[in-house]
C-alpha cells in the first residue's frame, strides 16, 4: 500500500465538497405491482438528474432491508430535499428518504 503523508492528507482533506447523501427507503406503498410504472418514473428521474450533474452517484440497493437505494447529489442540504420531495415514487408513498451532509473529494467515482 502506498505510504500516505501528513501533507498529502492535509492537501486532499483542504479540497473536500460539501455534497449530500440519500438514502432513499421502502415506504408504505412499496412492493405494490401497479406501482411498477412510478418505480420506472423514478429511475427515468434519477437519468435526467444525472444528465444535469445534481446526482452523481445512485447505487439501487437490492438486498432485504428497508434501504433500497443510496444518491450522492452534488447540491445543498435544502435543494436535494426539494429534488426529492418532487420525486414521483416518494409522491407516491413508494419511497421515503433521508438526506444527510457529507464531505467527499471532487473527481472521486466508482471504478469502471
Amino acid at each position: 500500500m502506498k505510504e500516505i503523508t501528513d501533507e498529502l492528507m492535509m492537501q486532499m482533506i483542504s479540497q473536500a465538497k460539501l455534497y449530500s447523501i440519500v438514502l432513499l427507503k421502502s415506504g408504505p406503498n412499496y412492493g405494490k405491482p401497479e406501482n411498477q410504472p412510478i418505480i420506472w418514473e423514478h429511475a427515468r428521474r434519477n437519468f435526467a438528474l444525472r444528465e444535469e450533474g445534481l446526482l452523481s452517484v445512485v447505487c439501487p440497493v437490492s438486498d432485504d432491508t428497508d434501504l433500497k437505494g443510496i444518491g450522492i447529489f452534488n447540491a445543498a442540504l435544502e435543494q436535494t430535499k426539494e429534488i426529492m420531495e418532487g420525486d414521483p415514487g416518494v409522491i407516491a408513498g413508494v419511497f421515503n428518504f433521508e438526506v444527510h451532509t457529507a464531505r467527499s473529494f471532487p473527481g472521486d467515482s466508482l471504478p469502471k
